[in-house]
């Protein structure tokens, strides 16, 4: 199979229907302003003009980034947000993955469409303007004819998918794992503030450095990211924040940066980061869904090889547990499975044991009397998390834990399984957990 570029397409007809906050009765179907008036002027024009007209539009393009963010005269809380591809006479389709709006088992439903005569494809969404994400885009160029059949089809488009890079046309990155192209990152104009993401060059700057831990809990041992706080910030023992998938967070998002601004500007006190790699992709999925395991790991391993090294709390007021999805139902349950460790928990996204299996429901011994150890848990949920019928990510854990006698706090983002939201959850968080 041959790609251009990266993620997924629809063809459709210039009004593209887009998946909508399924909590608000307004018509999914949106066309883009802009692409609206470019369409008329084409019409309008003789053939002489067309290409003059689109060399204009792809000037533009280049000018202002993508995908186009634009007003809507009737709708003043949302925006239509329209992914672009610059295709050629090879371009059969064209597919956008975006984290929240391409689903997975319906990779059709997030083709690009082809404005006739043009170079241009495209796909518009509505979104809420405070929403923020990530995305990639591929085209297909392979030669032949396009499969008729479902399964071909589907098949087809899960190969391209394999292929999709960041946007061509938009200049801001949301970095990935070493090895990674990255995604592109777009914010809507509402988006939450992330004020400590970006480096600061003139504060105090911690030090990152890599080692191997051991994990004789599951049978391995793991590469470690380790944060401490700028020299002469800690008067006695360190603050505590575990948190794995440290090449990520460490490596790519530069997490460090927003520790450093959040300790210059005394959100948080001076604390020690670690942030264990997982044993490869394989062996991330099984430490998560092998709860018991990989809490015992966290709590006894790598907590005790950090306490041999370093002058860390045996508080666990003090001692925070943080993960993004499964990592987020891992943190939870480390918190409540080993209380006498883990005072706190800052779970984003958590998705319920089973999730993947149609069967999204905590799982009652996690909540039993025995682990009612009057946690301190910070929730990060996505809004359509919080919304989508049955969900127990949002509301209902929210209770739930409550009920336990836990102290929760919580926030929602408008945003989808996504780093790029993520990253400014994680630093509210810590200091929700932190800096109280």
């Amino acid at each position: 199979m041959h790609a251009e570029g990266s993620q997924v397409s629809r063809a459709a007809s210039f009004a593209v229907t887009a998946p909508a906050d399924a909590s608000e009765p307004v018509p999914y179907t949106v066309a883009s302003p802009r692409l609206g008036r470019f369409a008329q002027r084409l019409e309008q024009a003789g053939t002489a003009e067309h290409s003059l007209l689109e060399a204009e539009f792809w000037a533009g393009v280049e000018r202002d980034g993508t995908p186009l963010i634009e007003p809507l005269d009737d709708d003043p809380d949302h925006r239509a947000v329209t992914f672009l591809w610059r295709g050629h006479r090879a371009t059969r389709q064209v597919l956008l993955l975006a984290n929240g709006l391409t689903d997975p088992d319906d990779l059709a439903g997030s083709l690009l469409a082809p404005l006739p005569g043009t170079e241009i494809w495209y796909l518009t969404h509505r979104l809420r303007a405070d929403h923020r994400g990530s995305y990639r885009l591929v085209a297909d160029i392979s030669p032949g004819p396009l499969p008729s059949a479902e399964g071909p089809r589907r098949a087809r488009l899960r190969g391209l998918a394999l292929h999709a890079m960041p946007d061509p046309h938009n200049r801001t990155l949301l970095p990935d794992s070493a090895g990674s192209a990255g995604s592109s990152l777009y914010e809507l104009p509402l988006s939450p503030a992330q004020p400590w993401r970006e480096p600061r060059p003139d504060i105090p700057r911690g030090a990152v450095q890599c080692h191997r831990s051991p994990g004789a809990t599951l049978g391995d041992q793991h590469t470690t990211w380790v944060y401490g706080p700028p020299s002469g910030t800690a008067g006695g023992p360190l603050d505590v924040l575990v948190l794995p998938d440290g090449e990520r967070w460490f490596g790519a998002l530069g997490l460090a940066h927003t520790l450093d601004a959040l300790l210059a500007e005394g959100r948080i006190p001076p604390l020690l980061v670690l942030a264990p790699d997982a044993a490869g992709p394989s062996g991330w999925w099984q430490e998560r869904d092998t709860h018991d395991a990989y809490a015992d790991f966290l709590a006894d391993d790598l907590m005790s090889w950090a306490a041999a090294r370093w002058p860390v709390t045996a508080e666990p007021r003090r001692t925070v547990v943080a993960g993004q999805h499964l990592g987020g139902t891992a943190a939870l349950h480390a918190c409540l499975r080993r209380p006498e460790r883990f005072g706190g928990a800052l779970a984003q996204s958590p998705a319920p044991p089973g999730a993947g299996r149609g069967e999204p429901r905590w799982p009652s011994q996690w909540f039993a009397p025995a682990h009612r150890c009057q946690a301190r848990i910070h929730l990060d949920v996505a809004r359509q998390d919080v919304q989508e019928a049955g969900a127990e990510s949002g509301p209902a854990l929210h209770e739930l834990l409550r009920r336990c006698g836990h102290t929760v706090t919580s926030q929602e983002f408008n945003g989808g399984l996504d780093y790029a939201c993520w990253r400014g959850g994680l630093a509210d968080g810590l200091i929700s957990l932190f800096g109280s």
